[in-house]
Formats: structure tokens, C-alpha cells, sequence
């Protein structure tokens, strides 16, 4: 195998390895976000609720989340990109897969979470909001239902980059 061919195999091996992980990252987090933090504060108050999800969408822009967030996207693309190569197609499939799937997790976040987020930031400080109740009921249900899709959505793009990097594997 030529020093070109090594290097490709290993960037190959690398971007999927890296995708998995990223993927990996933003499906816990969704996950995190359904089964604890969501249910955790529906059992506080209003004031505690908004006051609390405000502070969480200020504090996840954070260069940590941006790797993540981006990068599931980014490292996927690359990755597929990577096996465009003739020999190294049978993981193409559950690659393309694991995109399309995230991207639907990202147009959901754009067109749904992400505006809700706003939405609730417009409201002002929790304090100063004079319908609490009203601010948290347009936010939570819909938040928390589109956040269980993204969830879902990411973790059968996790599942299709595990199952492309065993046959990546296969091919080696």
C-alpha cells in the first residue's frame, strides 16, 4: 500500500471514528435533555422553569457545543466523502444515512427549538414576566416533543455510523 493509499485509509478511518463520536455526543445530549433535565424541572415552578431553560440556552452556546453540534454534521459529510472511493462503499449507505438523519435533527432545531428558545428569552427575566404560566405552557410541551425526535433522530444516526465503522472495518 502507497504512503497516499495509507494516508487516505487512516483519514477515512479517522473521520468516521470522529463522526461516530460527535453523533455519539449530541444524541446523549438530547437524551440527557428527555429523560432528566426536561422532567426534572416540569416539577418545578414557573418561575423556577423559565428562569432555569433561559439560563441553560445562554449557557450551551459554549465552544464545547459548537464542536459537537457542528462537527456531527461536518465529520459525517467528510467521512462519506471519504468513501466515495471505489472498495470502500459498504459503509457509504448507513453514512448518507446518519446525515440525512442529523439533518433532520438540525432542521428541527432551526425551525422549532431554536425559536422557542428565542421566544422564551424575549419574555424577559422571569421577575418581570407577568404570565408565567402562560410563557412556560407555549414553551414546554412543544420544546420537549421535538426534543424527543431530535433524540431519536440522532440516536439512529449514532446507530447507522456504528454499524458503518464495522464495515469499514470489514474492508480493511
Amino acid at each position: 500500500m502507497s504512503d497516499n493509499s495509507q494516508f487516505l485509509e487512516a483519514s477515512r478511518t479517522v473521520a468516521l471514528i470522529v463522526s461516530t463520536l460527535v453523533m455519539g455526543l449530541m444524541a446523549g445530549l438530547f437524551f440527557a435533555f428527555s429523560c432528566a433535565v426536561m422532567p426534572g424541572l416540569g416539577r418545578t415552578d414557573d418561575r423556577t422553569f423559565v428562569g432555569a431553560m433561559q439560563w441553560i440556552n445562554v449557557r450551551i452556546l459554549n465552544g464545547w457545543f459548537a464542536v459537537a453540534f457542528g462537527g456531527a454534521l461536518v465529520f459525517t459529510v467528510l467521512a462519506g466523502v471519504l468513501h466515495l472511493s471505489q472498495g470502500q462503499r459498504s459503509a457509504l449507505p448507513w453514512i448518507a444515512a446518519a446525515v440525512v438523519l442529523y439533518g433532520a435533527a438540525l432542521v428541527i432545531t432551526m425551525a422549532v427549538n431554536v425559536p422557542l428558545n428565542n421566544t422564551l428569552d424575549a419574555a424577559g427575566k422571569p421577575d418581570a414576566i407577568s404570565d408565567l404560566a402562560a410563557v412556560r405552557e407555549h414553551f414546554e410541551a412543544a420544546w420537549v416533543r421535538w426534543n424527543h425526535v431530535r433524540t431519536l433522530l440522532c440516536t439512529a444516526g449514532l446507530g447507522c455510523l456504528a454499524w458503518a465503522l464495522v464495515l469499514h472495518g470489514r474492508v480493511e
